[in-house]
């Protein structure tokens, strides 16, 4: 094998996306034949020995793992808690696998998440530049109006400084005597809290969030907690 990147080999292994990697070599926290590597380090999976935690990690043709799981609200989204709350990778445990959640839900959003062993698949769901929707049900207080739809479908402004992308919405239902809407977003960006926050830049509150698909992949056949297997299909739909 050539030698490649190494934050692509520790990716394609399974320690985190790339992007993640990348943050680990900055940290110091992998070795290259036990010397602290550098950004832009290149290795040969052949003979260079790369240790992470002081493991040796071993370049394997496995099989990954990709997991649908439909997130309920109160679990957060990370591998370990500091408060040690209930996490999605409590929820999802199969014998020697090591699985990460792709991109993050708030404890507050149910819905779907996409766990897995595959760096490089992690990457390619978390990356903006690949522009894979994520389809969101939207619980909202207060009777929606056109005009505040279009903003949300031209771009509204959050953090201060940033301008969302053009967005799909649409009206699901108006509730006059509950005075709620329920809408539906598409996005393929992923910013944190983006959908709440868009809401928010229309005056209006968020009461309920569901992550309704990523990509072609939904979880209306999957109750709240449960998890299933991607199929080939589902895993393809999102790589090509």
């Amino acid at each position: 094998m050539d030698e490649i990147r190494l934050q692509k080999f520790l990716a394609e292994n399974g320690i985190a996306s790339r992007r993640k990697c990348e943050e680990l070599i900055v940290n110091g926290e992998i070795k290259v034949n036990g010397l602290i590597a550098e950004i832009g380090t290149k290795i040969n999976p052949k003979v260079d020995k790369i240790e992470y935690k002081g493991k040796l990690i071993k370049n394997e043709n496995k099989q990954y793992t990709y997991i649908l799981l439909n997130k309920p609200i109160g679990v957060v989204t990370t591998v370990q808690d500091q408060f040690n709350r209930e996490s999605v990778t409590d929820l999802v445990k199969i014998k020697n696998k090591r699985l990460v959640p792709v991109g993050r839900l708030d404890m507050y959003t149910s819905g779907a998440l996409i766990l897995t062993d595959d760096g490089e698949f992690v990457y390619k769901v978390t990356h903006p530049k690949h522009e894979i929707n994520k389809v969101y049900n939207v619980t909202i207080s207060g009777n929606i109006l056109d005009e505040e739809i279009e903003k949300l479908k031209n771009g509204v402004l959050i953090d201060n400084s940033y301008v969302t992308k053009p967005a799909k919405v649409k009206i699901l239902k108006i509730d006059l005597d509950k005075n709620i809407s329920r809408i539906q977003i598409t996005i393929h960006e992923g910013k944190n809290r983006q959908i709440r926050k868009m809401c928010n830049a229309i005056g209006k509150k968020v009461l309920a969030l569901h992550r309704a698909k990523i990509g072609n992949i939904d979880v209306k056949d999957l109750k709240i907690g449960s998890w299933r297997y991607l199929t080939k299909e589902e895993i393809e739909s999102i790589l090509k």
